[in-house]
């Protein structure tokens, strides 16, 4: 478990819980977008920068502080039993808000990881499970209107996230940052899991 982010008080604390990816992911990604879907956007669509990219797992809003040691103990305890994850880009698609390059789950290990990790956020009374079934994906614009694009497949193959994550998003008045509270490895390694995610410990969302 690494430890990069600084938390004081008891304040309520803006948080989610993610699976980073490793650099190479994010080089071809950045690639994709810069070639797919710069060309095709319109007003008002902003494409989410490399450093931004994640899988979500549970998006926990504003928790107190004190709770954050047993959110990232579940985090921790859920990621270190997983099976190894192996997820594949297979499409675009569009929400109101933002467009996603879906995920598949290959074996259905993050599925379970997130289902377990969700059991156990819902124990600590922390998290309420969202009615619709949880679907891998990584944002990568965001928008008003949607512009109903239509880019190509991004060509990455199967991938291994990096690590799990529990970040801190801060409000400011240029756009959320958010931090890397707690890094937890996952304990089903595969393919390029052993590679670091780029970037730093703070990074800002546009």
């Amino acid at each position: 478990m690494t430890s990069t982010g600084k938390v004081e008080g008891d304040a309520p604390l803006r948080l989610f819980l993610a699976l980073r990816l490793p650099a190479t992911v994010l080089d071809a990604l950045e690639r994709w977008v810069g070639d797919e879907l710069s060309a095709g956007a319109v007003h008002g669509v902003r494409t989410v920068p490399r450093e931004h990219l994640h899988v979500t797992l549970a998006f926990l809003g504003a928790r107190p502080a004190s709770e954050l040691p047993a959110i990232v103990d579940a985090l921790g305890d859920t990621a270190a039993g997983s099976d190894p994850v192996e997820l594949e880009p297979t499409g675009y698609r569009e929400t109101r808000s933002v467009g996603m390059v879906v995920l598949r789950d290959h074996a259905g290990a993050a599925g379970r990881l997130a289902a377990d990790l969700h059991d156990r956020l819902e124990q600590l009374g922390v998290y309420r499970r969202e009615a619709r079934e949880w679907l891998p994906h990584m944002t990568v614009l965001r928008f008003r209107n949607r512009p109903r694009l239509h880019p190509r497949t991004p060509t990455v193959g199967r991938f291994a996230p990096s690590d799990a994550a529990a970040f801190l998003s801060r409000l400011h008045p240029a756009g959320a940052r958010y931090e890397v509270l707690e890094a937890v490895p996952l304990g089903g390694v595969a393919g390029a899991a052993g590679e670091k995610p780029a970037g730093g410990e703070t990074e800002r969302m546009r």
